[in-house]
């Protein structure tokens, strides 16, 4: 910010201030010639209005906002490119001066304008930061079967995985229960925090240009005769004949390839939906599930904890 702005937004701020304090000791003085208390010499509709003044609880907490007022602006940032007696500064301050290639967050280190956020952000990572690193360091088994760092990585996947997952993980459509022993990509430890640190893509593709509504119809009768459910035979038997092009991810035999992320089309458990018709737009339109990787915004060590939370959710 200017030199021009910053001392237009003093200014600007400070007269207000004034205004305010000047309005209200205005309203405190009584320029109606009427005693307090008294009758006015006028009225409406038989009602006689009475000279009161303001009430007194009023005016004291208005003169104590603003006191605080200048307190306040004296002691953060809020007066242009005053930082404050406290030293705090403004988040986007001076990032204009600096190269254009440089990120913001680069840019307000190298400036020296580390803003409260990443005070609070430091001090955490000083405080928990070894905790985390001392956690890591132990098997994912074995932090599953800690109480206290069950309710830390417990903590921790409240914060960050609950909005997909659900807060009792047991997620919904398209989001995958973390509670069974039925896993896309396995569910070991490596298997788990891999998933947590790189991230998941899942892709099935549609089928809509390959075969036709009834060709379609008689695939999702056929998976459906997989999971053990009660079909027409034989539609069944004429989408048994397109599987082909279904196993090659999802196998032979329908039992899926976690290597692929492809599920398990004999257990009965469905991502996406199990009945005819959500089977059927599963095959017309596909699906793209998505599982963002955590590693840049937790860490390994925090990621290393939640994924123990995870395992033993379905190890109990």
């Amino acid at each position: 910010m200017s030199s021009f702005w910053s001392a237009w937004i003093i200014v600007l701020t400070l007269a207000f201030l004034v205004f305010i304090i000047w309005l209200l000791r205005w309203n405190m003085n009584n320029y109606t010639g009427i005693k307090e208390g008294e009758l006015m010499d006028h009225e409406f509709d038989g009602i006689v209005e009475i000279n009161n003044p303001l009430p007194r609880w009023w005016m004291i907490l208005f003169w104590v906002t603003i006191v605080w007022g200048f307190i306040y602006l004296a002691l953060f940032p809020g007066l242009g490119n005053f930082q404050g007696l406290l030293g705090w500064s403004s988040s986007n301050q001076e990032v204009r001066s600096l190269e254009e290639s440089r990120t913001a967050t680069e840019a307000h280190r190298e400036a020296g304008l580390i803003v409260q956020y990443d005070r609070e952000v430091q001090a955490a990572e000083e405080e928990f930061g070894p905790i985390f690193a001392a956690l890591s360091e132990r098997p994912i088994p074995e932090l599953a079967n800690d109480e206290d760092a069950v309710e830390i990585g417990q903590r921790l996947f409240l914060q960050n995985c609950a909005q997909c997952h659900g807060s009792n993980a047991m997620g919904g459509k398209g989001f995958p229960n973390l509670t069974d022993d039925n896993w896309l990509y396995g569910g070991s430890p490596d298997a788990i925090k891999t998933t947590l640190l790189q991230g998941r893509q899942g892709q099935m593709p549609s089928f809509s240009g390959q075969f036709n509504e009834q060709q379609i119809t008689e695939l999702a009768t056929y998976v459906l005769s997989m999971s053990g459910r009660k079909v027409d035979p034989e539609l069944a038997a004429a989408g048994k004949k397109n599987f082909a092009v279904c196993s090659a991810c999802h196998g032979m035999d329908g039992k899926g390839n976690q290597q692929l992320g492809a599920p398990n089309l004999t257990d009965n458990i469905w991502l996406y939906g199990g009945s005819q018709a959500a089977i059927e737009e599963t095959l017309q339109n596909g699906r793209n599930g998505v599982m963002p990787a955590w590693k840049d915004i937790l860490g390994e060590d925090k990621i290393h904890v939640i994924s123990a939370y995870v395992y033993g959710l379905s190890n109990d």
